[in-house]
């Protein structure tokens, strides 16, 4: 369409709408007495506000130096003409329909409007309605028509359903490409969640017991888990604690932690997040949560115990509950875009608070930059922007107790202007945050804007999911290596990324499976996406798999392929558990979780996305959950196994031996030319007699020496264990060829005699004398 006729078509939109306005066209909702769909209110005097403060931000109950109890509500409003407060409460009559009352705040203090409402307590619902113009073409999108959610809200209560009066725009508008220029007059109280005034000053003794475990990065495991996918079907936790931030407290989710030996659970999104349209319409839900809308509120849809501000307490349980089994709290956060989406979206929040002042916006201020693909990017640069996020963050390591967060697209949130900016405000305001800074902070360090790939290039507080060790382990265990180069960086902490600026091996997230992607089972069982479940005909998800299926797309009877399928398994995930870095596990993989070869289930609320446990009735599965408890005691008891600095590779002591040295099958160390030439064998010693460091007395670390082997073809191998001075004999640990690995252990080679690798198998060996 040409410039002149859009702008035309533009016109006539804007004049289409004024004329519907005032004719009444747009069909208003049921209860409308108002120039706006304004609810029937109470016939009761409504109650006077005060003045109040305009910090903090959010709705705050306090009893006053008078005595006087109520709450005092702030928000953040650049550019806004006036707001309303939006008070709910439930109408006595029979219909037992919300009754709204709108209380105007009047005092605004550097662009904060803010007032203190007696007698306003816990457990009172609200919103906002904030006026201002409506001129879509500048980027301002005020419509009063719109409640709004309090980004401050510190709960929320209620699901978000998307029908048309959700949105600012006339989302059915004939002309489509000028939709978003419509403004939508009917209200969308009825339709929208509210949020709820909740009782922020604990009790003295709330935490007096709680210790956080402060897991030094070196020692750490991660497990990624769904709050509600891990205990849905759990069969020792209560049905109405299934799904819940309880049943994840409860017992028995907690003792199948502490018997696997994690040290800290990675919880996929719990902000308060609302389900897109596009799937709403196809019967299905946003499953994994990454569609905030509320960065104070945990999700009210994981709580057993109520909505209206009980799911503040139950969290916190929750976080005591397994800080008390020694397990830390991470959450899976995303800060750098919201759920209203494109300039298509709904109205929910901040779009409707100040558009231009919480998103970045193109040079034509109608559309959204979008580094995120979700159709809006946080404008991160702006100072009240950055204060949401960081007040958030805060709120959750003081107040709900938790130990470290894992930013979703981290590299859009590093963004200044445009590019990605390793000293912008954001990651210079968590460097000096006396709060942030010591707690775990781990990048998705990546967005897909333009220079958003940045593995590597996060400065020294920070760690990373390591793609690149994904990639790798992937490629040799399917045989696509060309060489092994790249997997002897990955094995080691990954020094090409992280050598630098300080940081240590444990900068390196290293993972294998993740929530996005196959579950180990189906990386080893489909060699294509199968997602037709999605409803978006199979076009979601990645084609980048790097997955093998042993012989078959997919679920099979032969006993053959089965048992290489499993084999495949213990290979990836010893091999992901014997490497220098912190491991990340994914719930389930250690019992062989399958989701039917679909690698974007974020849509799949059901049997797909769930956890199975009934997967730990047959052997295979359980032998696998043992093998992975074993590496992980392994991995905790020798400290050789999670280094605290990176190897030299140099010659030590008086025997000249290497702290790390790389074997060939012939019992040689590898040699340049070796590195370039095509293998599937690789072993590797790590030497466990002068580990850099001392332990918390002063004392220099010793241990013992492993020598690993890896052999990733379809034939067994001769390999000739390396003979004095590394090693006289060796005592076999780990033999993922076996299915029952109680069969290993205890076998004694000597030093220089060859042993025979069975094809694609882990072989872990500790050195005796």
């Amino acid at each position: 369409m040409s410039s002149a006729a859009e702008q035309e078509a533009v016109r006539r939109a804007v004049r289409h709408a004024v004329d519907a306005v005032r004719e009444e066209r747009i069909a208003p909702t049921a209860e409308r007495t108002g120039p706006y769909g304004r609810p029937r209110e109470p016939d009761t005097p409504g109650p006077q506000v005060w003045p109040g403060a305009p910090t903090p931000l959010g709705a705050r109950f306090r009893v006053g130096p008078d005595g006087v109890a109520g709450t005092n509500f702030a928000l953040w409003a650049g550019g806004a003409e006036s707001v309303e407060l939006c008070l709910f409460e439930e109408d006595d009559g029979p219909g037992g329909e919300l009754l709204e009352r709108r209380l105007p705040l009047t005092e605004l203090t550097h662009e904060i409007w803010h007032g203190f409402v007696p007698g306003v307590r816990p457990g009172q619902r609200y919103g906002y309605r904030v006026h201002g113009r409506w001129d879509p073409w500048t980027g301002a999108r005020w419509n009063p028509a719109k409640l709004l959610l309090d980004p401050y809200a510190r709960a929320v209560d209620g699901d978000f359903s998307l029908p048309p009066e959700v949105y600012g725009h006339v989302r059915d508008w004939p002309e489509q490409h000028v939709a978003d220029t419509v403004r939508d007059t009917r209200d969308s109280a009825p339709y929208v969640p509210k949020g709820v005034v909740v009782h922020d000053d604990a009790p003295d003794d709330e935490w007096a017991d709680d210790r956080r475990p402060k897991t030094p990065w070196a020692d750490s495991v991660i497990y990624e888990l769904h709050v509600r996918g891990f205990t849905r079907r759990h069969p020792g936790i209560p049905p109405e604690l299934r799904g819940t931030y309880a049943g994840l407290a409860h017992p028995a989710a907690v003792e199948h932690l502490v018997r696997l030996g994690v040290t800290a659970v990675e919880l996929l999104p719990v902000h308060q997040f609302a389900h897109e349209d596009h799937l709403l319409r196809r019967g299905l839900r946003n499953y994994w949560g990454y569609n905030s809308i509320g960065y104070f509120a945990p999700h009210a849809g994981y709580s057993a115990s109520g909505t209206a501000g009980q799911q503040v307490g139950e969290f916190k349980r929750m976080v005591q509950a397994l800080h008390a089994a020694g397990i830390e709290v991470i959450l899976d956060v995303v800060y750098n875009h919201t759920a209203e989406a494109s300039e298509l979206g709904p109205m929910l929040s901040l779009r409707g608070i100040d558009n231009r002042g919480y998103y970045r916006l193109q040079s034509d201020a109608r559309r959204y930059t979008d580094y995120t693909g979700c159709g809006n990017t946080l404008h991160v640069v702006q100072p009240h922007v950055l204060r949401l996020i960081t007040d958030s963050l805060r709120y959750w390591v003081t107040e709900m107790g938790v130990d470290g967060f894992r930013f979703d697209l981290a590299a859009a949130l590093a963004r200044s202007m445009h590019d990605v900016d390793m000293l912008s405000p954001f990651l210079a305001v968590i460097a000096q945050d006396p709060v942030l800074r010591r707690v775990k902070l781990i990048a998705e360090p990546w967005d897909v804007g333009s220079g958003g790939y940045q593995v590597g290039a996060f400065p020294p507080l920070w760690t990373e999911w390591n793609d690149r060790y994904r990639d790798a382990v992937r490629d040799f265990w399917r045989g696509a290596l060309p060489d092994v180069r790249d997997l002897g960086y990955r094995l080691s902490g990954s020094s090409d990324l992280y050598a630098w600026g300080g940081r240590r091996p444990y900068a390196s997230i290293n993972f294998i499976t993740a929530h996005d992607g196959f579950t180990l089972r189906d990386l080893v069982s489909y060699e294509r996406k199968h997602n037709e479940a999605n409803g978006e005909g199979n076009r979601d998800g990645t084609n980048d798999n790097r997955s093998w299926n042993c012989g078959a797309e997919g679920e099979t009877d032969d006993p053959g392929i089965n048992a290489l399928r499993r084999r495949q398994v213990r290979n990836l995930l010893t091999t992901l558990l014997l490497s220098a870095g912190v491991p990340m596990l994914v719930s389930g993989d250690e019992m062989g979780r399958t989701q039917g070869g679909n690698n974007n289930a974020y849509c799949q609320d059901n049997e797909i996305g769930w956890l199975d446990w009934s997967l730990l009735e047959s052997p295979g599965p359980r032998g696998l959950s043992e093998l992975t408890s074993r590496l992980l005691a392994l991995r905790h008891r020798h400290p050789v196994l999670r280094r605290r600095a990176f190897f030299s590779g140099r010659p030590q002591g008086v025997d000249g031996l290497r702290d790390l040295a790389w074997f060939t099958a012939g019992g040689a160390e590898m040699t340049e030319g070796d590195w370039y030439a095509p293998t599937a064998t690789l072993g590797f010693y790590l030497s466990g007699r002068d580990i850099p460091g001392r332990d918390e007395r002063g004392e220099r670390i010793a241990d013992d020496s492993f020598l690993a082997i890896l052999h990733a073809a379809g034939e067994p191998v001769a390999f000739r264990l390396p003979g004095p001075p590394w090693g006289e004999s060796y005592e076999l640990v780990v033999d993922t060829s076996l299915e029952d690995q109680s069969e290993a252990p205890g076998t004694v080679h000597r030093g220089g005699e060859e042993v025979t690798v069975a094809a694609r198998s882990v072989l872990l060996l500790r050195v005796r004398g």
